[in-house]
C-alpha cells in the first residue's frame, strides 16, 4: 500500500465508441495500461474509472497524485510513452476532454479521493 495520500486529481472525460466500450474499460480501468503507465511513479495514487449511467458511452477517469509537481514531472519525463498510449487508444473514443486538474483544500477531503 502506498504511504503518502493523494492531494492532486486529474479528471478526463471521454465519449467512447459503442463498439469499443470493453477495450476502453480494460485500458483505462484501475488495473489497465493507463494505470500501469502511471504506476511507474512512486507519486501516483491510482485511477478510478467512472461510467455515466444516463449518457451511454460517457466515462470519466480520476487520476490521483501526491502533488501537481509530481504529476507534471512524471508526464515530462515519460511524454513519449504517454503520447504513444494516447495514440494507441485514440480509436476507442469519439471525443475526449480534460475536465481539469484539482488540488485538495483540506486533509479531511481525502475521503473524496477514495471513492
Amino acid at each position: 500500500m502506498k504511504t503518502h495520500s493523494a492531494h492532486y486529481l486529474v479528471i478526463w472525460e471521454f465519449q467512447v465508441k459503442r463498439e469499443a466500450k470493453l477495450a476502453f474499460e480494460q485500458a483505462y480501468g484501475a488495473e489497465g495500461d493507463w494505470a500501469q503507465l502511471f504506476s511507474q511513479s512512486p507519486d501516483y495514487r491510482g485511477t478510478q474509472l467512472l461510467r455515466d449511467t444516463s449518457r451511454p458511452g460517457r466515462y470519466l477517469t480520476l487520476d490521483r497524485w501526491t502533488s501537481r509537481a509530481a504529476f507534471h514531472q512524471f508526464k515530462q519525463a515519460r511524454q513519449a510513452d504517454y503520447d504513444a498510449f494516447d495514440q494507441r487508444c485514440e480509436a476507442l473514443t469519439a471525443d475526449e476532454c480534460l475536465i481539469g486538474e484539482f488540488e485538495l483544500l483540506s486533509a479531511s477531503s481525502t475521503t473524496l479521493l477514495r471513492l
